[in-house]
Parts: structure tokens; sequence; C-alpha cells
């Protein structure tokens, strides 16, 4: 247990993913408890479909960090989960609302503040743009960080039990064995696989490999047509009709023809072609599992026509007109970015003041 500090900052905020909670992870918690006398845990990514990348629930994130402290600490942290966004400038603005909405839930000042982490590469950027907060850079832990680990969960090597155990807090640990034992280990350990020999397959290339896919938004009255994922990674998930470019494709012929693949959409080209609405280039680096996927996204708007018949082929298991009112609930059943991407073209999610 620490005592909570005497501390100029009122809250500490520690922000990450936590897949899993690990050593590294732990100190910066610590960290956190000795610079402010309240901490807020915002647990990113969260709401998303499990994958190899995230196995586990914001709730079973949650879990975790308190198996790992003393009952009057857990007192003092309160978690606060927080979607990925494709727009930078909307994450910051709905951290920082997540978090005074948590704080005045339970009747804590959110301020003076200070972020505790540590700046490894550009994928910590992040901690520098959130204008008056102190940061409080921290030493990098060297220990094995939340990829190996999950390596260590999915690889089934002999020495996992013996990483895991230099690698996690022992509350962790124990947690993680019995996840392993459940139901939900073995599909993901299955697309682990798959996703490994999809990595090593590209290993020889000479240069690091950016990958081009498109993805089409089709609404049409208030329903929007999605499929069912029919293979890894992403077996069984909803996701937008979409592919890879080929070699001799413009993005919007790879988008026809993607979309004539797996749906069928019994619509002439030339009228599909006249209800393009938009189009946005998707390119957060750890959008996808595949490594670095760069999408381009087509947002075509039927109108008010009658619902055109699809038929599922190809990729897709299924493919159906979705109720817009419904995608919200099914938020977590979504592929890599595919939610936000219709939340991008759709509006589903309401935006920060200022943002709109």
């Amino acid at each position: 247990m620490t005592t909570p500090p005497a501390a100029t900052h009122q809250l500490a905020v520690l922000i990450g993913r936590f897949q899993p909670f690990h050593n590294g992870h732990q100190v910066l918690l610590r960290k956190a408890l000795d610079a402010a006398p309240r901490v807020a845990v915002v647990i990113g990514s969260a709401f998303q479909a499990r994958s190899p990348k995230n196995p586990f629930s914001w709730q079973e994130r949650a879990e975790m960090i308190r198996l790992s402290l003393a009952e009057a600490d857990r007192q003092r942290v309160l978690v606060v989960p927080m979607r990925d966004h494709f727009d930078e400038e909307r994450w910051f603005a709905e951290l920082r609302q997540a978090i005074d909405a948590a704080l005045s839930a339970r009747d804590a000042p959110s301020s003076p503040t200070v972020l505790i982490g540590h700046v490894k590469d550009a994928t910590r950027d992040y901690l520098h743009g959130f204008e008056g907060w102190t940061l409080q850079a921290a030493e990098r832990v060297h220990t094995a960080g939340a990829n190996a680990v999950r390596d260590a969960i999915f690889g089934n090597a002999k020495d996992t039990p013996q990483t895991l155990a230099r690698a996690v807090p022992a509350s962790t640990l124990a947690y993680l064995r019995e996840w392993m034992a459940g139901p939900l280990f073995a599909p993901l350990a299955h697309e682990w696989e798959l996703l490994r020999q999809h990595d090593e397959s590209w290993s020889v290339a000479p240069y690091p490999v950016v990958l081009v896919t498109v993805d089409c938004v089709v609404k049409c009255r208030d329903r929007v047509l999605l499929i069912r994922r029919g293979h890894a990674p992403g077996k069984g998930l909803t996701a937008v009709p979409g592919g890879f470019l080929e070699p001799r494709e413009t993005t919007l012929q790879s988008a026809l023809r993607e979309l004539e693949e797996e749906t069928h959409l019994d619509l002439p080209p030339a009228a599909l072609l006249a209800c393009l609405a938009s189009t946005e280039v998707f390119d957060r680096p750890d959008r996808s599992q595949r490594g670095r996927t760069i999408t381009h996204g087509h947002f075509f708007d039927l109108g008010d026509r009658a619902l055109p018949n699809v038929r599922a082929d190809d990729d897709a298991a299924a493919a159906e007109w979705v109720p817009v009112g419904e995608l919200c609930a099914r938020e977590e059943q979504f592929l890599d970015d595919h939610f936000q991407m219709l939340d991008h073209f759709l509006g589903l999610l309401p935006r920060p003041a200022g943002l709109a």
C-alpha cells in the first residue's frame, strides 16, 4: 500500500492498452500513485472485438489492474475506458471529457493534473498533446512488452510459463492462467498462428511492407451494407465490404470489384458511381492486425431507393442490410477499425463540443 502523497498535483493520469497488464505498467502505475492522491487509468482500444492484438476486454484489463493493487490503493484509482478514433483531435477531447465525467461521478477534483508515461517511440507522441497537464516522463522498464507477452500467451512455447512469470505481476499471472484455460483462448491462438505465418511470409521483403486496401460503406435509406467475415483474420466478425488493391486497379475500381465479389450488390455500376458521396484514407499505423495497411474508404449513399438485393460470396460468409440505429450496440463485433470508419461517414457517436 502507498500513502497518498502531499503532492502539488491532485490527479495523475496513466494511459495504456494494457493488453495485458505487465510489470512495466505496474511500475508506471506505482509512479502515478506516488504523484497524486487520485489516479485515472485510461484503458485504450476499449470496445474493440477480441483479436490476438486485443484479446482482453476493457473490463478484464481493469480487473487485472485492480488485482495488482492493495485494497487502499484501489480506492484511489478510477478506470476510464477509451475507444480509438480516426481523428486524433477528437481522441484528445473525448479523453479529457471522459476523465472529467469519471471524476465528477466521484466528486473529485480534476486539476492540476500530471501525466505519467515514458516516450519510447512515435506511438507515444500523444503524451505531448495534453495542454495544461504536466508530463512526468519515466525511464523505460526493461521488461517484456505487451507484444512479447501476447506472443508467449499464444505461442505455446516450452518456456511460456517462465516468460510470463518474469513479465507480469503475480496477480496477472494467476488471471492469465485461468483465462487461458477458458473457451476464448483456442480460437485466438489459432488466429495468432495464422497472423504469425502471414508476417513470416513477408519477412524476406527487402523493405518494410505497406499494404493497400479498399473498403466500402454503402448506405441505403436507414440501413448500411455489412458482411460477416468468413476467414481469418477476424473470422465471424462484422465488417464493411472490401479487400486488397490489385496491381492494375485504381482504388475506385478496386472498391467496385470488391463490392461485387463480396455482396453482389444488385445495382448497375453507373448508378453506384453516381452515389459515391465521399472518400477518406484511413492510415493509422496500427489500424490492422496484418501490419501496416492503408485503406481507402468509399462512401456510397444510395438515397431512399428500395434496398438492392445482396448475396454473400468470396471472403464474406453473410451480407445484410443492418439498421444504422443498431450499429453502436454492435461496436464490439467489428473487425479492426471498421466501426470507426462507419462513425466517420455516418456520424454514429456524438462529438465533443467545439469539434462538431
